[in-house]
């Protein structure tokens, strides 16, 4: 029986060491998991501050989206307000030359005009209505070199009107009272500087 508690003595003693290596490979493996969720914990703590800095971004993509849209439609509005201005800043003015002198004084430089603007392109005349903001006889200038004609200074409201009469009167010969006449676009700097006093 000694021999059996002998026996029985040492395969208690190797399970109690089979037992004790489980509890010790347990307890490894319970440290493991607290690592692992603590690991877990962290990788879930980035991935929620790293999806707030998303969140952030495509907020601030947003606002610069909207913003960018709010600078390109005030860019197009300024654009537009450059365009309205360099077209009334545009020569609307109208030189006529070759006029006889003192023709003009009868009935007025915007009656003269209309009257030319009658006789020479009636199909114009129906097909718009021009509206003279302002007609005049240039400055009695002399310039001792060169012998100066004076001329009519007619300004109309509309570019498109001074472009369509332009046009018209290329493609033509003027004339006034059988007397060919000449009409340009007026750069005169008596006329501008006139027109600033």
């Amino acid at each position: 029986m000694q021999i059996d508690n002998s026996a029985s003595s040492r395969s208690m003693s190797q399970e109690i060491e089979t037992i004790k290596k489980n509890q010790s490979e347990m307890l490894d493996l319970e440290n493991t998991m607290v690592e692992i969720k603590q690991n877990m914990d962290t990788l879930n703590s980035k991935a929620d501050i790293m999806e707030e800095r998303i969140s952030n971004i495509e907020d601030k993509n947003k606002e610069m989206l909207q913003l960018e849209e709010e600078r390109e439609l005030r860019l197009k509005r300024s654009e537009e307000s450059l365009q309205e201005t360099s077209d009334q800043i545009k020569k609307c003015s109208i030189r006529i030359t070759g006029i006889q002198e003192g023709e003009e004084k009868e009935n007025g430089a915007e009656s003269l005009f209309r009257e030319i603007i009658a006789e020479n392109f009636p199909n114009l005349r129906k097909e718009m209505e021009i509206h003279v903001t302002e007609a005049s006889i240039s400055p009695n200038s002399v310039n001792v070199k060169r012998p100066t004609a004076r001329y009519i200074v007619v300004k109309l409201k509309k570019v498109n009107d001074k472009e369509k009469i332009l046009r018209a009167a290329r493609e033509k010969k003027i004339t006034y009272k059988l007397t060919s006449i000449r009409l340009l676009v007026d750069f005169s700097a008596e006329t501008l500087h006139s027109r600033r006093d």
